[in-house]
């Protein structure tokens, strides 16, 4: 069974769709960066003076498919070659990712499931320029999840 996203084509594209999202809802700024050392897309954006901060790894991306793609010595590519193409296509699907989260994060707020600091909480930047997910984590305010 293919893993969503794995056949996406344009992270262009996914970062244009997220722009217009992001500006109908009422941001005033937007901004992305993609992390190539840390396998990272970061996705930013201000609404009614909240900034918010939204990582995504496509390390992690990469990692699920070489689940869903395991190699073999059977293929025409070594397992260097085989590795590099799940970077690649994690770094593509984690565009798409982001973009229908955060348009689905969008249409609860625009349409009363949630608040805005219900969607965003723990992406909500705090003076000190850490997210709130990241100050919760460090104050061990969160309990760890159990393991399976």
């Amino acid at each position: 069974m293919p893993l969503p996203y794995e056949s996406a084509t344009s992270g262009d594209r996914a970062v244009t769709d997220m722009q217009k999202i992001l500006r109908a809802f009422g941001c005033d700024k937007f901004g992305h960066m993609l992390d190539f050392s840390a396998g990272e897309l970061l996705v930013q954006f201000e609404y009614r003076g909240r900034q918010v901060t939204v990582k995504a790894s496509a390390n992690g991306y990469a990692q699920a498919w070489l689940k869903e793609h395991p190699w073999s010595n059977r293929m025409q590519r070594t397992r260097t070659q085989h590795e590099a193409k799940a970077k690649e296509i994690g770094a593509i699907a984690v565009y798409s990712i982001l973009r229908d989260w955060i348009k689905g994060q969008v249409t609860a707020v625009e349409t009363g499931i949630l608040s805005f600091e219900g969607a965003f909480l723990g992406q909500i930047m705090l003076p000190n320029g850490r997210t709130v997910l990241e100050a919760a984590e460090d104050s061990k305010l969160l309990p760890k999840l159990e393991q399976k």
